[in-house]
């Protein structure tokens, strides 16, 4: 890879600005069927973690909102005060923040009212329903066939071995490698209960490796209806650098990177 592609922790560079910018695009919130905010004027906040978006109180409905004592602090920002939003007799705790004096460089965020995100019911990007998350405009998943030779070792164990890998690249993550199953040693995979949701790849399903009496948890994932973007790694599988013992690309030790995901 070229120098300052990847950070120090080997996960791909995300681009770092706008921090905030205007979303062309209609947002809804949806709680207990209402639409708790519906604007064409959103901002999308892109400083660190995840994106959230912020509506002008115009575009909130305000009248279904309850102060609450909880203040959190964000060196950034300021001090946000919180909400809880109630919706006939349904109601979300300190779901709902602003910021009434931020920081001098926050000034831009008076006036603008952000949304705890799982604490809603549903969320729109104009007719398209988003999960997780706010996307990142400036995110995307780059996906690619390679022929390298691509090797999975677990427990002394070759699990992968294949030459029809597709290397999926993706900002703020390490570089992954998906495999065919018919290249995988079937055998040794345990399904698993575990799943989790991608705004940008759709729903993972994952498996165990159970090698010599040692099961290695969660240690690979699959997606099996993800989204157009990243519709070439369908049904195919990925194993955690993090996870397994090594990860070859032809020959060589794939640099094992820092997540959140690291045993």
């Amino acid at each position: 890879m070229q120098a300052g592609y990847v950070d120090e922790s080997n996960r791909l560079i995300a681009a770092s600005a706008p921090h905030w910018m205007q979303s062309p695009k209609r947002i809804r919130v949806f709680f207990s069927g209402v639409p708790v905010a519906d604007s064409t004027n959103a901002y999308l906040l892109r400083q660190g973690g995840i994106p959230i978006y912020y509506f002008p109180e115009a575009d909130v409905r305000l009248d279904l909102l309850t102060r609450t004592s909880t203040v959190k602090n964000s060196p950034l920002r300021g001090d946000a005060s919180y909400c809880s939003l109630t919706v006939e007799g349904r109601t979300a705790e300190d779901a709902v923040w602003t910021y009434k004096e931020p920081v001098e460089s926050a000034d831009f965020l008076k006036g603008y009212v952000a949304f705890d995100w799982p604490k809603m019911d549903s969320w729109f990007e104009e007719r398209e329903e988003v999960f997780v998350h706010a996307r990142d405009p400036f995110k995307r998943i780059d996906t690619v066939k390679t022929d390298r030779k691509i090797q999975v070792l677990v427990g002394g164990e070759t699990v992968a071995e294949t030459t029809e890998s597709v290397m999926l690249l993706e900002p703020g993550h390490p570089v992954r490698y998906y495999l065919p199953m018919d290249n995988v040693r079937l055998d040794l995979l345990r399904p698993s209960a575990t799943e989790s949701r991608c705004p940008y790849k759709g729903t993972a399903d994952y498996h165990s490796v159970e090698v010599g009496g040692e099961t290695l948890v969660d240690a690979a994932w699959m997606y099996r209806y993800p989204t157009l973007e990243a519709s070439r790694v369908a049904g195919m599988l990925c194993f955690f650098n993090e996870r397994v013992d090594t990860i070859y690309v032809d020959g060589e030790e794939l640099p094992k990177p820092v997540t959140n995901w690291r045993r």
